[in-house]
């Protein structure tokens, strides 16, 4: 067994996860912890710690512990609505009032404490603060780090993404002029060194002999363009494979450092703009009028490699490129970062001068400029319109955010870095922002609480002990807006000549608290959401809990279908696979597939447990036993413990002392109590069915139905019939109910004989009963669902009251049968509401329903009409009709498919090949109209092995049929 127990931290599971979030209905109303200020909370522990008026308790009274000092007394629902009245004000409502009293007194015991009402206090106060401070957006998946190895030990000095024409490729720029083109998995596809001057060349070569300032990527013109110390620009030509360098613009006046390229995507006709700040602080302005003919006049005459065009000479391409200049910006040093907003057409350059260290200047030169003055000067910034947010670093080590008409004072100072800060961005869609200092070392920051969210030190093999690593002067290519839908966001960060993409999250993710739906959408609608994997009804509550396989949970009201809670997230990313309540029906219980167990409170989705993992598998089943004790079964093919009735904190060690290890042998699916009798049962994946004595916490009995040719489907439902079960004349019939591929087997495990009933309950052969219900207060209706989504409702008030023989194959009367769902019903479960029963359904389809017993449909939850479920006449004016239309449709393309394979055999028992029981089936499902007014489709003939294909197809986990050999039934 892969368990835990051994490591340093059991609780890692828990620790990786993504935060859960929880949504309630406004209707709610406020939250108590929302009303409650720290002097309320002190008026309320004098109220808790004074003595009562004239009331002592016995055993204070004995031990005279009252003596010299106040001890706390618990109080009851009147006296707590009293004292929060003279706390807060009278005019506080009794519905207020008495959801805050049930909040705290979650065991029910009537009263409240101070104790109990400071823990629920600080588990609020907790998740508000979490959901205060939101996850990284930075995913926790390793960087995917790339060699550059033709950059010949050269750094990189800008990446680019070229995303059209799709697929999305990456071009870097070494300093050495060295292009590499590669693939959104960072693997080389092509490489091109830069031109050099042909007055150098040397054998039939022109080495590129200077180094690069800095790349950008001209979208429109699907071109590079790369400035060079040599004062001069390369354009290279990106739409097509064929990467080449197409123009080489030469012989500026000053060295370009630093590029910036803007077109309109959404009005392509207007002039594109090419922005260049030079090494004396000075900004070079190119407009291309045409560029759909080309960015420059084409030669007169063919040009052995790119078209060279000397800059004093670029007056003669007027038609093709207006070019102007604006100098004296920035004092020296020259400008490292040149921005620009079409919008206010304001150009914004940064420098290491410490006197205009950032500079906003509109194109126009109307308005004075924006001058920013910063301490050692800026080597990187970024600036977002929406948030109208600029972030700075440099040499100081120190991120600073300014708003945009502010100049004199940074909005905050963001400290951490250990080293010069080389980069920085913004990243608008969950309101973060990274920077990168020279230590290689990565920030998450929120920008709302200036909250360092994450820290990363980026381990690229460059990396030296005690030596800092070479950098190209632009390490960061974020990549959001500008992507495909399904294209992941990711942020590229340059070390040398190493490249490492970090995926990013498309959405704010974490947070938590009590939060109202204000402002968003209450959750996805149910029919359209992720798929079911288990529901449950809570009657205290009179709500049904749906738990989705995305791990979100959602409570319902049952009168009137409304959402009154919601939990996303609530194992992180794992699928969510049972629930169950506690035994006061306030905690709820919830396991994941990698075995997780979390407890919450029902009334506030407050998480108050957390449960040691046992190993890191699947959690198939949880019950919850009369003193909250919870046993939780799965892969591990174990039963084990937790006390949440005695828990303090917020996590719960595992009680492993059932003598359950090596009982079962295969993976346990399913788990029943039964407290009448003092007894569990458990059914495993290789159908054995074993009864557990609660007070010994050992096996009983071993039950196993019968199999022929090696075939042993997996026992997928378990339910004991409890008042059978509690009534002396009836425990010793059949009081516990299997479903095994199909067949219900009802077993007394009281009296001499353990089998008193057995039958197939599907409508058609090869399917299997996923989930059972009874009434339990009579126990006269058995309620089954199957793989199809058709849903039976059998008269088992006479059933297996006496034992079965072999030789005769009863049936129960089939009262009702319908198709309640398109797919397999996970959960099916009988429930009282207003003096009537109803039934829950729910599916695999994502929807779950309300029914009544005679099979109207009462509604979907989530659907966007509310119900009443004491108006009978609103949900009863949807008749049979169209279910009977559905069926009748149904049984004519069986009755087709019966036709046509009319010369094919019978397909054989699963469980049992004999003749008797095909023929006890056969029998069962040609029920007279008498016993059945549901029509039922007609059962169509299968050779054996499209039967157990049939079969496999409807298995969720695992195939039940590894081991047929086919072979043997031909």
């Amino acid at each position: 067994m892969d368990t835990l127990r051994n490591q340093k931290n059991p609780w890692v599971l828990y620790e990786t996860e993504v935060p859960h979030s929880r949504f309630c209905d406004p209707a709610c109303g406020v939250s108590p912890a929302e009303k409650l200020s720290p002097d309320h909370l002190q008026l309320l522990r004098n109220a808790f710690m004074s003595p009562k008026a004239g009331v002592q308790t016995h055993e204070n009274r004995q031990s005279g512990k009252n003596r010299g000092r106040n001890e706390e007394h618990g109080m009851k629902f009147q006296e707590f609505r009293e004292v929060l009245r003279s706390v807060i004000g009278p005019d506080i409502e009794d519905t207020w009032v008495e959801r805050f009293f049930s909040e705290v007194d979650i065991s029910c015991t009537g009263q409240v404490r101070w104790q109990q009402l400071c823990s629920y206090l600080l588990l609020e106060y907790t998740e508000r603060e979490r959901a205060s401070i939101p996850t990284p957006a930075l995913l926790d998946s390793q960087p995917q780090i790339r060699h550059c190895s033709h950059n010949k030990r050269e750094p990189t000095v800008r990446v680019v993404a070229v995303s059209h024409p799709p697929p999305l490729r990456y071009i870097s720029v070494s300093k050495g002029g060295q292009i590499t083109v590669w693939n959104s998995s960072l693997h080389i596809l092509k490489t091109l060194g830069l031109a050099g001057d042909p007055t150098e060349e040397v054998a039939n070569t022109r080495r590129f002999r200077g180094w690069t300032t800095d790349a950008v990527y001209m979208g429109n013109c699907h071109m590079v363009a790369i400035a060079t110390d040599c004062r001069d620009l390369h354009f290279v030509n990106v739409s097509t494979a064929s990467v080449f360098e197409d123009v080489h613009l030469f012989g500026f006046r000053s060295v370009p450092t630093a590029l910036c390229y803007w077109h309109d995507v959404q009005c392509p006709e207007r002039s594109p703009l090419l922005l260049m700040g030079d090494e004396k602080g000075g900004v070079h302005l190119m407009d291309f009028l045409n560029p759909s003919k080309g960015l420059f006049k084409n030669p007169s005459k063919k040009q052995n490699g790119p078209h060279r065009i000397f800059f004093p000479d670029l007056g003669e391409h007027s038609n093709m490129v207006s070019y102007r200049h604006i100098p004296n910006i920035h004092q020296e040093p020259g400008i490292n970062r040149v921005m620009f907003e079409p919008n206010t057409n304001v150009i914004m350059t940064s420098s290491e001068s410490e006197t205009t260290s950032l500079v906003f200047l509109n194109v126009t030169l109307k308005w004075e400029p924006y001058i920013w003055k910063i301490n050692q000067g800026t080597k990187c910034f970024d600036y977002n319109a929406s948030l109208q947010l600029i972030v700075t670093g440099g040499c100081d080590r120190a991120v600073r955010l300014w708003t945009r008409f502010v100049t004199t004072r940074p909005l905050a100072t963001l400290l951490g870095h250990r080293a010069t800060i080389l980069d920085v961005a913004i990243y608008h869609p969950v309101e973060q922002l990274f920077s990168y200092s020279r230590d290689a070392e990565l920030r998450v920051w929120d920008i709302s609480t200036h909250h360092c969210l994450k820290s990363v030190s980026l381990h690229f093999p460059c990396l030296q002990p005690g030596r800092i690593p070479e950098h190209g002067n632009f390490p960061f290519l974020l990549l959001s807006h500008t992507l495909p839908e399904e294209t992941q966001p990711h942020l590229v960060v340059g070390c040398k000549d190493y490249l490492a993409l970090l995926n990013l999250a498309k959405m704010r993710r974490g947070g938590g608290g009590w939060l109202t739906n204000e402002g968003r959408e209450f959750g996805p609608e149910i029919q359209s959401g992720p798929a079911l994997s288990c529901a449950l009804y809570n009657p205290t509550l009179k709500q049904v809990v749906t738990g989705h396989a995305d791990s979100s949970v959602s409570l319902w009201d049952v009168e009137t279908g409304r959402r009154r809670l919601q939990i996303l997230n609530a194992h992180g990313e794992e699928e969510l696979l049972c629930l169950a309540l506690d035994s006061s029906n306030r905690r709820l219980i919830t396991g994941a597939r990698n075995g997780t167990i979390k407890v919450w409170n029902l009334l506030n989705g407050l998480n108050l447990h957390k449960l040691e993992p046992v190993a890191n598998s699947e959690v198939t089943k949880l019950t919850c036993l009369h003193d909250n004790k919870l046993l939780a079964v799965g892969w591990s093919q174990r039963i084990a413990q937790y006390d949440i009735a005695a828990a303090k904190d917020l996590y719960v060690r595992v009680d492993m002392s059932w003598k359950s290890s090596g009982v079962h042998k295969s993976d346990i699916l399913a788990v029943c109590q039964c407290s009448a009798l003092g007894v569990i049962a458990t059914a495993s994946h290789d159908g054995e069915v074993i009864i557990w004595r609660l007070e010994t916490q050992g096996p009983l009995l071993h039950l196993q139905g019968e199999t022929k040719a090696g075939v042993v489907p997996p026992v997928d439902s378990l339910l004991f019939l409890q008042h059978r079960a509690g009534n002396r004349k009836l425990r010793n019939r059949g009081v516990l109910v299997s479903s095994q591929g199909g067949y219900l087997s009802f077993w007394s495990i009281t009296g001499q004989t353990h089998t008193y009933g057995q039958f197939y309950a599907p409508g058609q052969q090869g399917e299997r009963v996923l989930s059972l219900s009874s009434d339990q207060a009579k126990n006269t209706l058995l309620v089954s669902g199957d793989t199809t989504g058709w849903l039976q409702i059998w008269d088992i008030s006479h059933y297996a009251l006496d034992i079965q023989h072999e030789s005769v194959c009863e049936r129960p009367t089939l009262l009702q049968s319908w198709k309640a769902h398109r797919t397999g019903l996970v959960t099916v479960e009988v429930l009282e509401v207003a003096d009537r029963l109803f039934i829950l359904t729910a599916s695999a389809d994502s929807a779950a329903g309300l029914w009544t017993k005679d099979g109207d449909h009462v509604g979907s939850f989530g659907q966007e009409v509310m119900w009443n479920v004491a108006d009978a006449a609103a949900y009863q004016r949807e008749t049979r009709n169209n279910r009977r239309e559905d069926t009748d449709e149904k049984g004519r393309s069986e009755s087709d498919r019966v036709g046509a394979n009319k010369v094919r055999r019978q397909a054989p028992d699963p469980t049992n090949s004999q003749t008797s029981q095909e023929q006890c089936s056969s029998e069962a499902l040609s029920t007279s109209p008498a016993e059945n007014d549901q029509e039922q489709p007609q059962q169509p003939m299968y050779l054996c092995e499209d039967f157990c294909q049939t079969l496999a197809s409807c298995c969720e986990k695992r195939c039940l049929f590894d081991d047929i050999d086919h072979s043997n039934h031909s």
